[in-house]
Parts: C-alpha cells; sequence; structure tokens
C-alpha cells in the first residue's frame, strides 16, 4: 500500500526510510565531498584580500585559466559532434568488428592519464607516426595549445558516447522512417526529430566531458611542455604552489577554479533541465 510523505503519494521503497536514506547520503557526501572543499575555504581565509587578489589575478594565473577553460570547452565541442557520430555509428549500423570498436570507446576509462599522455606525445612528436606529417604542413601538436586539446579530446570522448548511446537506442527509427514519409528532408529530420530529443542526453555527455577536461592533469603535462603564459594548466600551476610550500596560494587558485566551474556546471544543468522540460 503507498504511503504518504510531506504531502506526495510515493510507492514502497526496499530501502530504509526516508529520514535514514537521507542522512546517509548528506552525511557521505559531507565527509567525501563539502568538508574537503570548505577546507580551501579555510585555508583561502589566512591571507588577507590583497594577498589572495594578488594571487588569483597574476597574469601567469590568468594565462593558465584562459587555456584550462579554453582547451575543456574546445574539446567538449569537438566531442560533441565525433561523440555523437560514434554513438550514431555504434547504434545504427552492424559491421564487422562493431563490438570491439565499442570496447575501444572506453579505453580512456582504463587507461592511466600517464599512460595516456605518453602514448599521444610519442604519436604526435615532431618524429611521430603522425607528428611528421602534422610538422610537414607547419602544425605543431606537442607543446602547444593544440596538444592540450588532443589529449581532452581523447580523455573526454567517452563521456559524450556513452551519454548520447542509450538516447539513440530509445529512439524509434521508425519516427525519423514517419517524418521521411510526411516530406520532411534529412536535414529537416535530423534537426527537428533527432537532434531534440538527444539534447539532454547531448548536454550531459558534453557537461561531464567539459567537467573532465577542467580537472584533467596527467596526460596533459606529458603534451604541454607545461611553458609559463602558454602552455600551463592551472592544475598544474597549483602542484606548483604546493612544491613551493605555498599551501595558502594553492588554496585560493584552487577556489577561484571551483567556484569558476561550479558556475559552468550549473549554467549547462539549467540549460538542460529547460531542454527537458521543453522535450
Amino acid at each position: 500500500m503507498p504511503r504518504r510523505l510531506t504531502g506526495r503519494l510515493l510507492p514502497w521503497s526496499p530501502l530504509p526510510g526516508f529520514g535514514l536514506s537521507l542522512g546517509a547520503t548528506l552525511l557521505y557526501l559531507s565527509v567525501v565531498v563539502l568538508i574537503p572543499l570548505s577546507t580551501l575555504v579555510f585555508k583561502t581565509a589566512e591571507m588577507t584580500w590583497g594577498d589572495f587578489w594578488a594571487t588569483v589575478t597574476a597574469p601567469r594565473v590568468v594565462a593558465s585559466y584562459k587555456l584550462t577553460f579554453g582547451a575543456a570547452a574546445a574539446a567538449a565541442a569537438v566531442n560533441a559532434v565525433f561523440g555523437t557520430l560514434v554513438a550514431w555509428s555504434l547504434v545504427r549500423y552492424r559491421f564487422p568488428g562493431r563490438r570491439i570498436l565499442d570496447a575501444m570507446v572506453d579505453l580512456p576509462f582504463a587507461l592511466p592519464t600517464a599512460v595516456s599522455g605518453i602514448a599521444l606525445t610519442a604519436v604526435l612528436a615532431p618524429n611521430g607516426w603522425l607528428g611528421t606529417h602534422l610538422e610537414r604542413i607547419g602544425v605543431k601538436a606537442v607543446f602547444s595549445p593544440l596538444g592540450v586539446c588532443i589529449a581532452l579530446i581523447f580523455v573526454g570522448l567517452p563521456f559524450v558516447v556513452r551519454s548520447v548511446q542509450p538516447a539513440l537506442e530509445d529512439l524509434d527509427a521508425e519516427i525519423e522512417e514517419a517524418a521521411l514519409s510526411l516530406g520532411a528532408g534529412p536535414f529537416a529530420t535530423l534537426r527537428r526529430v533527432i537532434l531534440p530529443t538527444l539534447a539532454p542526453a547531448l548536454l550531459t555527455g558534453v557537461t561531464l566531458a567539459f567537467a573532465r577536461g577542467l580537472g584533467e592533469y596527467g596526460s596533459v603535462i606529458f603534451i604541454s611542455g607545461n611553458m609559463p603564459m602558454r602552455t600551463e594548466i592551472t592544475s598544474l600551476l597549483i602542484v606548483t604552489k604546493l612544491e613551493q610550500f605555498d599551501y595558502a596560494g594553492a588554496a585560493a587558485i584552487s577556489v577561484v577554479t571551483l567556484t569558476l566551474s561550479l558556475g559552468v556546471l550549473l549554467a549547462l544543468n539549467l540549460t538542460q533541465r529547460l531542454l527537458s522540460r521543453g522535450r
């Protein structure tokens, strides 16, 4: 028999009561997420406002913000297009080796980030398999912002593919056939039927890929060259501050990065909710 809770009629649940479940959830999130993050704020409070502002607005730090957020956004945008294409091919077509290709999508999840960075650097270096050809046309793929974007594309692709893939599997092909039979062209069917249905899942994948890009460290430090003002990411700058025993400075940069990241992620989540509601 259904039971009432705060005016809502809820079905029976095999889990413990609402109070116990919510309490365990809040305790777990507090221990794992909230308490560690709050220490950053307390550590930053040891600095004066002038020292804090001078630390987080230094030219080297601002350059790392631009590279980190810009490369993460660019990589997420590229993965939005090609990740959707990969998911479409895996769902809509049957071809030899499809299961192997499907399993390969998850490789960036399983590989240590240092291994990913070394592999990308070896392939894209001027004497590497791909780097040799890129060097001939004047493209520098390592020790450059382009290399950072490539590394973030590599680690972020599975997030988009695995988010879009279930939505594509639930999308009945008969809906597309009906749109085509009613006179809609392929582009109109894509724009009015397929993309609106995939938009929430696609935005979820892009958000996850963007978040992963902001916090990526291992694969980037090998391919970027870590040149201040050019290819130095914020995560590396924080580690550098820690190695210099400037714990307050590292905490200050972390707080700014955390605030900017939360703002972007909240905006993306709000957009996703609006798209889901419109759908």
